[in-house]
Parts: structure tokens; C-alpha cells; sequence
């Protein structure tokens, strides 16, 4: 635990304990009479010494969130992200994929699936950015698309959009599966190979 004083930060440190330890040593060898006369000076140089080779103070490592603890947080994020969803008016293209591309992030942030942290982050950039700004700037375009008719219907760039999301979820969703059809071979030939 670090403190703010730094008189006892110092008394707490590493060169510190490291210079008593060594300065006791000098403060044996003076009772023992090796020293003589020069006793204080032995004992003031060891510790000196000791605190010099001691090795320096590390910071702590920063204590970041575990993968299940960004899923969980990632897993109440689409949930708020569902509900807004729902409010939502959308056309039937754009609300077919969208449902699709839901379907598919709520399988794969069920417990026990995505633990890669890419696969993490592709996913809470998806519920977190990419699907609320995509329908954000639809319903915004598709405010001014009816006072400028004539222009290209906003909801084909929405169907894109949601398009290309439900493919990076598709990778992700198809590199689990290669992962299990592995895992499940690797298995099977465990299991031949120990019976013979």
C-alpha cells in the first residue's frame, strides 16, 4: 500500500530495508570488535551500500477488468442497447437485418464463448458504436430525406451498414465454431490413441 508521506514512503522502500538489514550486519561486525574505533563509519557505509544495490520500487500493474467482467458489462450494454432498438422505427429491410445481426451478438455474448480480447473488443465496438450510430444517423438522414425528396433513401446505407456488422460477427461466430471442431477432433484422437 502506497502512502503519501514521503519520509515513510521511504522508510516503507525496498532501499531502505535493504540498507537496515546491511546496516545491522555493520552493527555486528563492530560489537564483535573487527571494526575498532571505526565502528559508526562500517556500520553508516554498509547501509549506504545496501541501499544502493537494493533494487529500485515498481509501481503496481493496473488492475484492468477480466474478460467475464467485460462481458458482463458488455452483455448490459445490449441490453440498453435492445431497448432503445425497440423504440426505434425502422424499415422492414433494415429491421430484418438488424434483427438478424441481434441474434447473433446475444449468442455469442452468452457466458463461456468469446473470451478473445479482439473478438471482445470487435464486439463492444459493435453494440457500444458501430449499430447505435448506424441507426442514429438514419433516423436523422431519414428526417431530411423527406424534406429533400429525390435523394438516395437513406435506409440502403442502414441495410449496408447493419451488413457489414452481421459479417464481422459472422467471422467471429465462425472462428468459434473452427475452434470447437478442433477442440472435438483433438479429442477423438485422444481417445482412440488411449485405447490402444
Amino acid at each position: 500500500m502506497a502512502t503519501s508521506n514521503p519520509v515513510l514512503r521511504y522508510a516503507e522502500s525496498r532501499k531502505n530495508l535493504t540498507g537496515c538489514v546491511c546496516g545491522l550486519a555493520g552493527l555486528g561486525i563492530g560489537l564483535t570488535g573487527a571494526a575498532g574505533g571505526l565502528w559508526p563509519l562500517v556500520v553508516i557505509g554498509l547501509y549506504a551500500a545496501g541501499a544502493l544495490i537494493a533494487p529500485p520500487e515498481r509501481p503496481d500493474a493496473p488492475d484492468f477488468p477480466s474478460a467475464d467482467e467485460q462481458l458482463e458489462s458488455l452483455r448490459a450494454d445490449h441490453a440498453t442497447l435492445r431497448e432503445y432498438l425497440a423504440e426505434v422505427e425502422l424499415p422492414e429491410a433494415a429491421r430484418e437485418r438488424l434483427d438478424e445481426l441481434d441474434a447473433l451478438c446475444e449468442a455469442l455474448l452468452e457466458p463461456g464463448w468469446v473470451s478473445d480480447p479482439d473478438h471482445l473488443h470487435v464486439l463492444a465496438r459493435a453494440v457500444r458504436q458501430d449499430v447505435p450510430e448506424a441507426v442514429d444517423a438514419f433516423v436523422r438522414t431519414r428526417w431530411w430525406s423527406r424534406v429533400t425528396p429525390g435523394t438516395e433513401p437513406p435506409e440502403r446505407h442502414l441495410v449496408r451498414q447493419l451488413s457489414a456488422l452481421h459479417e464481422e460477427a459472422a467471422a467471429i461466430a465462425g472462428a468459434l465454431q473452427e475452434a470447437e471442431e478442433l477442440r472435438q477432433q483433438a479429442h477423438t484422437r485422444y481417445l482412440e490413441e488411449r485405447g490402444r
